[in-house]
């Protein structure tokens, strides 16, 4: 079982985002049986069986066992991941595009940015899974609590200097065998996560 799936086919995302079906994967990260499945979720083992079926169709549950019971054959599914991610790509046109962002220094900017590297690390990560290969990637996440926005826009510029410096250092436009690597930086206000607290303060 994988930890996590990014789902880039329309249809298997609206599998995923079906209420019944999405409970259905959620109670198979361990492997049960229809019956079993009926049982907690309080519906007819035919409906689980329909249910069970269209998610193995578009592989996002499988079998992990046979059991015989008298004349009858019991199968034993699991969810195919831990959880799982709708990919913009499921999207089509309709997508998120940093690239039809006017404004950089947007939310929307940011939005589309985070939806392109789930597209194309989940395109990426599929193809190297089918020939059994890892992918690089390099993922850095913090949280620092600025004093004043000043501090934050000084932060801003050194952070961006520091990159451009880094940048120039080691790309290579004719390096043989060389491949590009896309560099992602971002900040935003952290949510506050106490149940209840309001959210911080928007700053112009």
């Amino acid at each position: 079982m994988l930890d996590v799936e990014i789902l880039d086919r329309p249809v298997a995302a609206c599998l995923a985002l079906d209420p019944v079906k999405g409970r259905i994967l959620a109670e198979l990260a361990v492997p049960s049986s229809a019956a079993s499945l009926a049982g907690r979720l309080g519906l007819p083992r035919q409906k689980v069986n329909y249910h069970l079926r269209a998610l193995e169709v578009e592989g996002l549950v499988r079998p992990v066992e046979e059991r015989q019971w008298g004349g009858l054959t019991e199968r034993i599914m699991v969810a195919t991941a831990a959880s799982y991610i709708v990919s913009p790509a499921a999207l089509g046109p309709l997508a998120a595009d940093p690239e039809r962002a006017a404004d950089r220094m947007s939310a929307s900017y940011l939005v589309a940015l985070a939806a392109r590297i789930v597209r194309e690390v989940g395109q990426l990560w599929t193809r190297a899974r089918l020939s059994d290969r890892r992918l690089a990637t390099l993922s850095i996440d913090t949280i620092i609590r600025f004093r004043s926005a000043a501090d934050r826009a000084a932060f801003s510029k050194d952070l961006a200097a520091c990159v451009a410096t880094l940048a120039g250092r080691y790309h290579d436009d004719t390096a043989p065998g060389g491949r590009p690597h896309r560099l992602v930086v971002a900040a935003y206000p952290a949510p506050d996560e106490r149940k209840g607290a309001p959210d911080a303060d928007q700053e112009g």
